[in-house]
């Protein structure tokens, strides 16, 4: 891809300090092909086609926006990086044969094709936004079932392959920067508080990965017996919580001298460090984040932190490089990208 548009996670949104993106995924089926891991071949080749017709041609301005990537002609490189910037699952990458992927210009949407189901329509915002990620998905679903049938029953709601997303097949989520609550220990309460109210805290790239940088996705569980409406509501209400006991928490380490310590020194390791290796700056980042939060660290600004960080990821400076390298060439690489970035923060 050699535009130049900014991407969205290269913006820093409302609540950025907390609140690293928004996403909202839409899972679809069409009623007249079998699930993918039950359809044949030729099955899902016809799914595609259906699919891209359908964006690509209609009178949509959204139509214009999108390009049309078949997985099995990208690089190992481009397809990890696609995960690393959370443009697509982990899961969608593993076996790539018979599938594609549409995606906007600025990367803010895109359209999974023969995943877990023969669509998972994805919208990400940044910071938090999932009122505005909801109706842009909401107008992707409209503009799609237009030309697709989806598979819809009444009582139950869109059919999906997995039972857990009957019903409206929506996922809203945020990416939650909790360095202080983590520290304090709370986030194995607040955890299992959140189950009880429909919600789940998982790691940094979603179900079975880990928490990274502090880092946490908090999503809705309950896709069955409650409207998209509800869902939204619901995790904007419990999200606004966890700001205000995270910004207190911060509030509090920030005045204490060994936390002002931990800031100035990871800064100070990003200032010099000749090889730096992805979770080691992820942590580092951590700190640096929540300095300049709090006003510890002053001269960079939370949009450059999200661009560096998503820069910075293995598989993405390779593809920025256009080459092959090893982890120790990646780890002084990235070192001296982020020795050139920190040379503008302030203690």
């Amino acid at each position: 891809m050699t535009n130049t548009a900014k991407k969205w996670y290269e913006k820093a949104g409302n609540c950025g300090d907390v609140v690293c993106s928004t996403r909202v995924r839409l899972a679809r089926n069409i009623k007249q092909f079998p699930f993918p891991s039950r359809a044949t071949a030729k099955q899902r080749e016809a799914v595609e086609q259906q699919v891209r017709d359908a964006l690509l041609s209609g009178n949509s301005i959204l139509s214009k926006e999108f390009r049309f990537l078949p997985l099995e002609n990208a690089s190992e490189e481009e397809a990890v990086s696609l995960v690393e910037r959370h443009i697509l699952s982990p899961e969608f990458i593993s076996s790539r044969k018979g599938k594609a992927a549409l995606i906007s210009e600025d990367e803010s949407i895109s359209i999974m094709i023969n995943e877990e189901d023969h669509l998972r329509i994805q919208v990400l915002r940044e910071g938090l936004s999932l009122q505005e990620a909801a109706e842009t998905a909401d107008r992707i679903d409209t503009l799609l079932s237009e030309s697709l049938d989806f598979a819809y029953d009444a009582e139950f709601g869109y059919l999906t392959q997995c039972p857990t997303n009957l019903g409206t097949g929506m996922r809203a989520s945020v990416m939650l920067h909790l360095p202080a609550l983590t520290e304090s220990g709370a986030m194995p309460r607040i955890s299992s508080n959140l189950s009880k109210l429909g919600l789940t805290m998982r790691g940094t790239y979603g179900e079975g990965s880990k928490i990274v940088g502090g880092l946490y996705q908090l999503s809705n569980q309950i896709t069955l017996g409650l409207s998209e409406k509800e869902a939204i509501e619901n995790l904007q209400s419990i999200t606004v919580q966890l700001m205000e006991e995270e910004r207190k928490a911060r509030a509090q380490m920030s005045e204490d001298i060994a936390w002002q310590d931990k800031i100035d020194r990871a800064a100070g390791i990003c200032k010099t460090a000749r090889v730096l290796s992805s979770s080691e700056f992820m942590d580092l980042l951590s700190y640096i984040r929540f300095g300049i939060s709090t006003g510890v660290l002053q001269g960079i600004s939370t949009e450059e932190l999200n661009t560096l960080m998503i820069n910075t990821q293995p598989a993405t400076l390779m593809a920025k490089a256009g080459k092959q390298l090893d982890q120790n060439e990646r780890d002084v690489l990235r070192a001296q990208m982020v020795r050139e970035f920190c040379k503008k923060i302030k203690e």
